[in-house]
């Protein structure tokens, strides 16, 4: 049965090829992987190297771990699973879809709801501003601001204020035939 590892913190101009050549005193590998990211293509500064026997692995395990590859200490334990809702498999838009299972209340062929409690059933919802038998309700008076008005109550128009009441552009207008 093969043995994968893990071997993390890698610079990142490193390639299968020189892990290959690092691992081969230990045995030949099966497979060497370093991980890029999808979307730059760029390498992630890990990867995985594969030994058909497991006491290479283990071998590579005891003599590599904090071993000085391209003058930065390697990290090398041997691989676990991945973990439910972490790593690269997570959408764009958030967590990784759950598998439907039993529980589970997703329909086939219908991704899994991850965003909160079900909703209750459709005939038992309560729309706002209506009552239990689902009539409209009457609307409260809009309440009156006391502070922040603009205009207080009683104010009127002085009378001399109605020969001012003219559009400010025929003003203007007004104003320049009188000074010319």
């Amino acid at each position: 049965m093969s043995v994968r590892l893990f071997v993390g913190n890698l610079v990142y101009d490193a390639t299968d090829a020189e892990l290959t050549e690092l691992f081969s005193p230990v045995g030949k590998p099966v497979s060497v992987r370093i991980l890029t990211d999808r979307e730059t293509g760029r390498p992630r500064g890990f990867g995985f190297v594969e030994f058909s026997d497991a006491a290479q692995a283990e071998e590579a395990v005891r003599r590599f771990h904090q071993q000085l590859f391209k003058g930065r200490p390697l990290v090398v334990n041997e691989a676990r699973a991945r973990e439910a809702g972490s790593g690269s498999r997570a959408t764009p838009f958030g967590p990784p879809a759950r598998a439907a299972g039993p529980g589970s209340t997703a329909r086939p062929g219908q991704p899994a709801r991850t965003f909160g409690a079900d909703a209750p059933p459709r005939g038992t919802r309560r729309r706002p501003g209506r009552s239990a038998s689902g009539e409209r309700t009457p609307k409260r008076p809009i309440p009156e601001r006391i502070r922040g008005q603009f205009f207080a109550g009683d104010v009127e128009d002085s009378p001399d204020d109605a020969a001012t009441d003219v559009a400010f552009w025929a003003r203007d207008a007004a104003d320049d035939k009188d000074g010319a």
